[in-house]
């Protein structure tokens, strides 16, 4: 929302920041980004308010698991082109590029936080090969 709102109001030589393909790709790749997670969750939530606590426990875990994985990429991505639509604003504390400063200090947070991103994807997919029968892999 900051940056489509910055991209907008922005002028570079002459037009709004908007104007510039590469501008555009970057807000759409984190639109997409976290308009997926945002679906996994949802999903994610429906399956549980459904499941009972060893049902869960049983079948959603892996599934837990990468959505914790994805939303840390995800978050990687909108830090990273927020920072690029910003520019030098975006290491400012104050000003309009506040909001992408903080996040840009804050979100590595997530991804240590309760696992991270590596062990998170190892786990749902260990818990996937429980699930196959004659798995020549080891458990």
């Amino acid at each position: 929302e900051e940056c489509m709102r910055w991209a907008l109001s922005r002028k570079v030589f002459g037009k709004a920041l908007i104007q510039q393909p590469v501008i555009r790709y970057k807000l759409a790749e984190m639109a997409a980004a976290v308009e997926a997670v945002h679906s996994m969750l949802e999903d994610l939530t429906y399956q549980m308010c459904n499941m009972t606590p060893a049902e869960i426990n049983k079948h959603l875990a892996g599934t837990i698991a990468l959505l914790k994985y994805k939303q840390t990429r995800a978050a990687t991505v909108v830090a990273d082109n927020s920072c690029q639509i910003f520019g030098g604003r975006a290491i400012t504390q104050s000003g309009m590029g506040y909001v992408v400063e903080k996040f840009q200090k804050s979100f590595k947070f997530q991804a240590i936080l309760g696992g991270s991103e590596e062990i998170m994807a190892d786990f749902a997919i260990r818990q996937a090969m429980r699930k196959v029968e004659n798995m020549p892999a080891r458990l």
